[in-house]
């Protein structure tokens, strides 16, 4: 059976080329960039170039990179930096839609003293700038707001935000995980003090990401012991996953075009093609200021758990949100503070491409769906009832 794999806001699969330049620091390249016979020293600059790699995808300096083990990571030592440097400040602001690692930190935040302000969306996922910047204050400590929402793909200005909040002396931190390598970014030139990303969202394996800290950031690490990532992250470094991200990152920068064009063309052709055939499927979220890569689309009256579970049957792999929250029956906090109705939050399918998706199964997708929706529908009372008003 073949495999249609639209769930890249997920993971994404490894590309061959990473896997090429990770294995020799499995194997014979395995000494410790800390120390300093020639194998170490090789290690240490391959870190350097990866390095270097990712500063260029971000048009930083590589300086400003910090390595991680994964986006949530990169995220808590981001939000935390900024709290214990500013520990007489109370207040921090985030949004009503950010991925679970930040809205939890958030949230366990707020049990803990801080007083938190959640910008609201309105029924297309924009932004309500209006009350971020009324929010604003001088007891804020920190605003972290997402790039690119990891279920709806809906795009936050998040260039203009940094601006405004560091007109006030606000940090602003950016959850970049879905973002980095799908558009293209010159961070240099914003005020964006922190960013976040993760190497399984661009095709490096998991267990790896990396924090942009703007050079001047007053900065506390969260992870203390030596001297690695110039004393900003303790431990001993994972060279191969490093060496991977770095791969990645110049992948991202070359495919970047493509990213823009072809897999943006396949993304419309799928979204077209399902909203044609079937009724009553509704696309969430704003649909000119979205990652090129993500649909979500809402079918009414069904579950989307049920039809995940069709699909896969045919080989098709995609997702009704994020990942880090697939276990629970509720629906998407996303799609509810979007305002999206029970009928059709319940039923939301989150699609999202990569550059080696094809035509081919764009095309598959799009004529095995409408009979599953179909047949799901049939079955549910709430499509019956729907029908017969």
């Amino acid at each position: 059976m073949r495999t249609v794999y639209f769930d890249n806001n997920a993971t994404t699969a490894v590309a061959p080329e990473v896997v090429d330049e990770m294995l020799p620091y499995l194997r014979e390249h395995f000494g410790n960039p800390s120390s300093m016979y020639g194998m170490a020293r090789r290690t240490a600059a391959k870190i350097r170039e990866a390095r270097e790699r990712v500063a260029a995808l971000l048009g930083v300096s590589s300086e400003e990179i910090v390595f991680t083990s994964c986006g949530t990571e990169s995220d808590s030592t981001a939000i935390w930096a900024a709290v214990r440097v500013n520990p007489h400040k109370r207040h921090i602001i985030t949004s009503r839609v950010e991925h679970s690692a930040v809205k939890n930190l958030y949230e366990y935040l707020g049990n803990n003293g801080y007083r938190v302000s959640s910008v609201p969306v309105d029924g297309k996922g924009r932004l309500d700038l209006d009350y971020l910047y009324d929010h604003l204050n001088d007891d804020t400590a920190l605003v972290s707001l997402m790039w690119g929402n990891n279920e709806t793909g809906v795009m936050f200005p998040v260039e203009e935000i940094a601006r405004a909040v560091s007109e006030r002396g606000v940090i602003f931190h950016t959850d970049a995980v879905q973002a980095v390598g799908k558009v293209p970014m010159n961070i240099q030139e914003t005020p964006i003090d922190m960013l976040s990303l993760s190497g399984h969202k661009l095709h490096a394996p998991k267990g790896v990401g990396a924090l942009y800290v703007r050079k001047g950031t007053k900065f506390t690490p969260f992870l203390i012991g030596g001297h690695q990532e110039g004393n900003r992250r303790g431990g001993t470094e994972n060279v191969a996953a490093i060496v991977a991200l770095g791969k990645a990152a110049a992948l991202a920068e070359a495919h970047m075009d493509e990213e823009n064009t072809r897999v943006k063309e396949l993304r419309d052709r799928l979204e077209s093609g399902i909203l044609s055939a079937v009724p009553h499927a509704l696309v969430n979220g704003d649909t000119t200021h979205r990652l090129p890569n993500t649909t979500n689309i809402s079918f009414e009256f069904i579950e989307g758990e049920s039809i995940l579970l069709m699909m896969d049957e045919l080989g098709i792999c995609a997702s009704s949100g994020s990942a880090c929250t697939s276990g629970s029956l509720e629906p998407s906090h996303v799609l509810r503070a979007m305002g999206v109705p029970y009928t059709a939050a319940h039923g939301s399918v989150r699609f999202s491409l990569s550059i080696y998706n094809t035509r081919e199964e764009v095309d598959y997708v799009v004529e095995k769906l409408p009979p599953i929706i179909e047949r799901l529908r049939e079955m549910s009372p709430f499509w019956k009832a729907a029908r017969s008003c």
